[in-house]
């Protein structure tokens, strides 16, 4: 018998509301964007959808730009793996920017953040983020003006 091929499809990406990792509710999307002002606290990340491959294993990883820890040094990727909890299962793998090393601001977050799924060893769904320093005029051309 043939294996079934698995679906994965990115539902959402984005900016999203705060996200409870113990809470089995998803955090609700707020803008669709690829573009991410670097305030503390900014959640964003994205959606997928995958069926057909309960108890796959996934692997996830985001790439940040050099965010520094609280003691000045470069943190490595965040990744990690988890299983598809269903047939049809929702995954969100997202960041949020924060202020860990005071003396540097969020300099460090500006840049781009690369977050990648893989589902048995394949790269299934990746997203670019680019994190953007805020000042007053690109306040404004966000908004139109």
């Amino acid at each position: 018998m043939a294996k079934r091929s698995a679906i994965v499809e990115m539902t959402s990406y984005g900016v999203y509301s705060t996200w409870d990792s113990k809470s089995k509710h998803l955090p609700k999307i707020q803008e669709f964007t690829t573009d991410v002002y670097a305030e503390v606290d900014v959640e964003f990340g994205f959606i997928v959808n995958i069926k057909k491959a309960k108890g796959a294993l996934i692997r996830y990883c985001i790439e940040h730009p050099g965010v520094l820890s609280k003691k000045g040094q470069v943190l490595a990727p965040f990744d990690g793996e988890e299983y598809v909890g269903s047939n049809d299962w929702d995954f969100y793998l997202g960041d949020t920017i924060q202020l860990l090393c005071p003396e540097n601001g969020l300099e460090s977050n500006i840049g781009h953040w690369r977050m990648s799924i893989e589902l048995e060893g394949k790269e299934v769904a990746v997203k670019t983020f680019n994190v953007l320093a805020k000042d007053e005029a690109q306040f404004w051309k966000h908004r139109g003006f």
